[in-house]
């Protein structure tokens, strides 16, 4: 039993009556019940991020895309399939027809516009060089042979749908009945044929908008007419000039000269047999199918459910002109109400920035047959229209994008949170089908808005207002916000899809299957019975697959004929027709909206980006809708990877990358880096009261909100905008620091604040630090050693350097911070170069100090003095008398002055504080090492006991790399330690060096150096006293309080020569202090004899203790200063102790076997390496 359990009193705690098993089964039932609540609470946040955000796609950063329209690989040939084998034929003729203009005008929209569009782009800013226009047609002429090819084929398909039109619309005396036609008007193929001469328009208006290409044609045809004189000298062949010439016209009559479209209505119509022109009853069927789309389309133009209709307008317009060619009738209601659309919408943009007037169209296509009916006063009305319509939209835009932008938030809103919340599946799938249409209807509406305000103020040339041009910006981003809603929704739109079509296709097949039985329930035989029949059964085959292009075609083109003999009610044929609408439109959804939110226009008014860059900078609280405008951006790339005129596309894509990347970085991402930056200053430098930053009084700007964006992606890059501020700040921080070392801290404070404030996690400069005070350099100190010893003053007992003299109202001062500072900034290997180069100094200094001593007046005077003591010592009671030193002090101004009245005595003087002042820069720059050290080795837990690193790596099998970097982190903790334990005795090096030099035999003019020292003590207290008295007065020039370079240097020298002891015999100061107290009595006695001489002697008497306390201040620092020098010992003594010391070495090295030494390479502190050269200091 424990010695607790015996005492505690707790031993019945053994006796087990079940309570334990209860509260064990307790404890256990609560956490069974903490699991299935927190189970029930996970499982509730799974099925919230199920039905919103874990469906959710972006449409920024998404790799792939879910493509849900219908496809499959069945020919026309196999989807007409009935019994009626002369209706199989007429569908798909027809159907065949209409596909292939379908294609034509895909082919024209995703190649040959953007390629005519962008002929001239990417001009670089200097302008073209001589020959590069005809480089670039060169470039281009592969694509004008394409392109007249495209335009052949366009003109034969024209041709080939008039005559198969016209061979079944004939009801001449003779013709071939092919079935009953009576009432069937196949409307869908005139609305292709309208579709296709719509893509000719449209071509001749972007050549007639394109000068680029017409002078570079010119310029083209002027560089052959050249050759075409002398082909030798550019190497072609003559023979194959003449054809590529007639080639040139061709392309030019066909494609330059605005003739694409008329040139396809006026070909000939009337060959083999096939007489167009004379059949009236095709001229009528025309004429029907006219009115009939144009009943269709022209509620629709300016109306909120437009999609598409206006550029279906434009085929009408087409088709209208291609009736008066080929029939030359105008029916003048037709044109009427053709003519009147322009009060709706003056102009209509056909692609990109291309603006198409049907008015003035219709002029120049049936002029001059029109001027009966139409007076030059309508005329007029159409352009003062299009004056005043530019001038409403102008100053009712923004009250439209207040409306745009209340509505499209109400139905995304729906789209993000009502998907799903009808009370029956029919209800949802109806009211998701409407929501669907809606959207795309909202970007139809949009897209109309933004390009006819923004093509027309092109077109008239005229400038639009900024509050109009960021009104313009929001729809675009309006308009990607509906595209993004829809990318977002992808996956619960493809879901939908599906079963919305199935919908549809059930509806309509109810309504066939009624008609069907509605012809059948007619037991009257008839040819036409049976065609209706065939064409039901066709639309029923149709309609049961998927939704693909050419079913719902083939569905429209049956319903022409089965539509006939009442087979539908008139509300029936209608909503067939709206659910075949609503099939199109579903199962084309992603192609019909990427139609309707094509952005690829803002390529032609990209002058406006600069204008919204610089608005959304100062509104940063909408900074997420930049995404919107880049992604409107990025929809002029696959345009313009059509252009053909330059060696390489990308060439192009790049200088649109470039344009864009420097608008942005100009008028927002410079602006936010310099503002933060700001921001960061003013808030660190505060307490300078920089300005008012109140603000409820002064504006402030939030820029997190730029910072917490996502990347934004500029086509195949992205940028990241909190990337982009961290960087420049890193990089204006690092470089600011460079030039000025002492503003680490500042900087370091603002890095901080940066994280704090704007969550920016930037990288630390690592370069060396200084402080604001950092004082002269070591390096600089180092450089000029012989600059500062004379220039600055040193104090012993605060080990502080204080300059001599300034030019400024301040001194500067140098203490053991600074130098550590310094020391941390260049490294710990500048104190060895250091100690070398005051080593130099030294001996120099020495050089002289050894003349000087050499001196015949000198050396004799000391001789003199020697012996003199020698023989009055015993007199004086073993002191150097005071007079004497007074007399040598006197005398040796007798030898002579410098100009600037100092004696030789006064200059040996500056020399030994030189001297001794370069002693104490070598104490400093030591304890300036030992700091360093420490703040560096204060983060090692105990210095005595530091792990090893390497070793520790080598157990855990960890890579060479990682054991090489512990290897390095052990050298430098070692080194870091050693010299922590011990730094270097650079005073013992300095003494060890010099002195047996000193005490060698040629040099014993050295020996009576310790006699000087009285008279130069006394010439140090007279400066010393002389230096503090000008500190009082008004010329501070020469003035100092303290100068304690002269005791460090005599305290060395003494070491050096072995003299402290002969120094000491002189006892010196004792005299000194006799001297005084001897004048001071005989002072008092003349006082108390004469009371006349008190005030004279009292200014005596302390004139006599100013000299004393002098000379006791001279003796203390003298004392300090020869402790550094173990001044307590002789020569001989050291000597014995460096032999014990060796031997105690000896004894150890022999008890321990492996000693434990710190590993190190390069030591932090080293000595300056022997040399064998030592100084010769001789006379």
């Amino acid at each position: 039993m424990s010695e607790y359990e015996a005492y505690s009193g707790w031993e019945f705690d053994k006796f087990d009556d079940g309570s334990l098993k209860i509260v064990g089964e307790v404890q256990l039932r609560k956490y069974g019940k903490f699991l299935e609540d927190y189970a029930a609470q996970l499982k509730g946040i799974e099925d919230a991020l199920d039905d919103s955000i874990g469906d959710a796609w972006d449409f920024t950063l998404d790799p792939i895309k879910l493509q849900y329209c219908p496809y499959e690989q069945t020919s026309l040939l196999e989807l007409i399939k009935t019994d009626n084998k002369v209706f199989n034929k007429v569908i798909t003729v027809f159907a065949s027809l209409c596909c292939e203009m379908g294609v034509l005008k895909h082919e024209a929209e995703t190649k040959y516009y953007h390629s005519l569009m962008f002929y001239g782009e990417g001009e670089p800013k200097t302008g073209l060089q001589e020959g590069d226009a005809q480089v670039m047609m060169g470039h281009f002429m592969s694509f004008m042979q394409e392109l007249s090819c495209f335009v052949a084929r366009c003109h034969e398909v024209v041709k080939n749908v008039i005559h198969q039109l016209s061979s079944l619309f004939n009801n001449a005396k003779g013709a071939p009945r092919v079935i009953d036609i009576s009432h069937v008007h196949f409307t869908s193929v005139f609305e292709h044929l309208g579709q296709l001469l719509s893509v000719l328009i449209t071509m001749d208006e972007i050549v007639s908008n394109q000068h680029t290409l017409k002078e570079h044609w010119t310029l083209y045809k002027r560089m052959l007419k050249s050759v075409h004189h002398n082909p030798a000298r550019f190497n072609v062949d003559p023979a194959k000039l003449r054809p590529f010439e007639k080639l040139l016209m061709k392309l030019q009559g066909q494609l330059l000269d605005g003739m694409i479209m008329q040139s396809c209505v006026e070909q000939l119509f009337d060959e083999h047999q096939m007489y167009v022109t004379k059949n009236a009853y095709f001229a009528e069927e025309f004429a029907y199918n006219i009115r009939v789309l144009f009943a269709q389309i022209e509620p629709k133009i300016g109306d909120p459910s437009e999609m598409d209709h206006r550029l279906q307008y434009v085929g009408i317009c087409g088709l209208y002109v291609l009736h008066f060619q080929i029939f030359r009738v105008i029916d003048k209601k037709v044109f009427k109400q053709l003519w009147d659309v322009y009060k709706k919408i003056p102009t209509i943009t056909l692609t990109g920035n291309i603006m198409w007037s049907p008015n003035q169209f219709l002029l120049r296509s049936l002029s001059p047959h029109i001027s009966k009916i139409l007076d030059k006063r309508s005329q007029g009305n159409v352009a003062n229209f299009t004056q005043t319509y530019l001038q409403n939209k102008v100053q009712t835009v923004i009250r439209e994008v207040q409306q745009y932008y209340v509505q499209v938030c109400s139905w995304m809103i729906r789209m993000e949170s009502g998907i799903g919340a009808a009370n029956s599946v029919v209800d949802d799938l109806t009211s998701k089908c409407s929501l669907f249409i809606q959207g795309l209807l909202w970007a139809h509406n949009i897209s109309h808005l933004v390009k006819t305000v923004m093509n027309i103020h092109a077109y008239a040339n005229k400038p639009l207002t900024k509050t109009a041009v960021l009104a313009l910006c929001r729809l675009i981003e309006l308009l990607k916000s509906i595209e993004a809603t829809f990318h977002r929704r992808t996956m619960v739109i493809a879901e939908s899809i599906t079963h919305i079509v199935q919908h549809l296709q059930f509806m309509a097949m109810s309504a066939v299957n009624t008609a069907k039985k509605r012809i059948i329930s007619d037991k009257k035989y008839s040819d036409k019975r049976l065609d209706v029949l065939s064409a039901l059964v066709l639309v029923e085959n149709a309609i049961s697959g998927p939704p693909t292009k050419e079913r719902i075609l083939i569905a429209k083109l049956a319903m022409a004929i089965g539509s006939q003999m009442k087979a539908f009610r008139e509300d029936e044929l209608a909503n067939f027709r709206n659910i075949l609408m609503k099939m199109e439109v579903m199962s084309d959804l992603r192609g019909k909206l990427k139609k309707a939110c094509d952005c690829s226009f803002v390529y032609w008014h990209r002058v406006i980006f600069p204008t919204y860059v610089a608005d959304r900078y100062e509104h940063a609280v909408d900074a997420h809708r930049l995404h919107y405008m880049f992604a409107a951006l990025a929809d002029c790339v696959t345009p313009m990877r059509n252009s053909r005129h330059l060696e390489s596309n990308e060439d192009l894509l790049i200088a649109f990358y470039h344009e864009i990347e420097d608008n942005f970085d100009e008028h927002l991402l410079s602006p936010l880096c310099r503002s933060v930056e700001t921001n960061l200053r003013l808030s660190i430098h505060q307490h300078l009261q920089v300005g008012e930053m109140n603000p409820f009084k002064s504006s402030m700007k939030d820029q997190t909100h730029f910072l917490k964006m996502k990347p934004i992606r500029i086509f195949h890059r992205y940028i990241n905008v909190k990337e982009h501020v961290t960087h420049y700040l890193d990089k204006t921080f690092y470089k600011l620091t460079t030039v000025a070392l002492h503003d680490w801290k500042t900087y370091a404070e603002m890095r901080n604040l940066a994280a704090q404030k704007y969550g920016l996690e930037m990288t630390e400069g690592h370069l060396p630090t200084q402080t604001l005070e950092q004082g002269l350099d070591v390096l600089e100190i180092m450089r000029n050693i012989h600059i500062f010893v004379s220039k600055y003053l040193y104090n012993v007992n605060n080990q502080i350097f204080v300059e001599r003299s300034s030019a400024n109202k301040h001194l500067n001062t140098i203490n053991i911070r600074h130098i550590a500072n310094s020391i941390r900034t260049h490294g710990t290997g500048i104190m060895n170069t250091t100690v070398n180069f005051t080593y130099q100094f030294l001996r120099k200094k020495f050089f002289i100090f050894s003349q000087f001593m050499y001196d015949e007046h000198i050396k004799s005077r000391l001789i003199k003095d020697s012996r003199y003591f020698k023989e009055v010592k015993d007199e004086n009671n073993q002191m150097y008398p005071f007079d004497r030193a007074d007399r040598f002090n006197k005398g040796i101004r007798k030898l002579g002055l410098t100009p600037e009245g100092d004696s030789y005595l006064d200059q040996f003087r500056n020399l030994i504080s030189q001297i001794g002042n370069a002693m104490g820069y070598i104490r400093m720059i030591r304890s300036g090492g030992l700091r360093c050290c420490s703040n560096a080795i204060r983060f090692v837990p105990d210095v005595d006991d530091i792990i090893n690193f390497q070793e520790l790596c080598v157990e855990e099998n960890l890579s060479e790399e990682t054991q090489n970097a512990a290897s390095n982190l052990d050298n430098v903790l070692g080194n870091l330690a050693k010299n922590f334990a011990e730094g270097t005795e650079y005073f013992k090096m300095l003494v060890e060096v010099f002195s047996p030099e000193f005490r060698t035999s040629k040099n014993m003019h050295l020996r009576n150096f310790y006699m000087i020292l009285p008279p130069l003590s006394l010439n140090f207290v007279e400066y010393s006293i002389g230096c503090k008295e000008k500190l009082n007065k008004k010329n501070k020039v020469g003035a100092a309080f303290t100068d304690d370079g002269f005791a460090m240097g005599v305290a060395y020298i003494l070491k050096l020569l072995d003299q402290y002891q002969e120094f000491d015999s002189l006892h010196w100061f004792r005299s000194v202090r006799k001297k005084y107290k001897e004048e001071k009595d005989s002072v008092r006695r003349a006082q108390a004899e004469d009371e006349k001489l008190v005030q004279t002697g009292s200014l005596t008497i302390k004139r006599l203790e100013t000299y004393q306390r002098e000379f006791d201040l001279l003796y203390y620092s003298l004392s300090s200063a020869r402790i550094f020098f173990r001044a307590d010992k002789t020569a001989a003594e050291e000597q014995e102790e460096k032999k014990e010391k060796a031997a105690n070495d000896t004894d150890e090295s022999e008890l321990i076997s492996t000693p434990q030494e710190v590993p190190s390479n390069v030591p932090a502190i080293q000595a300056p390496p022997p040399t064998k050269n030592l100084p010769a200091i001789t006379a």
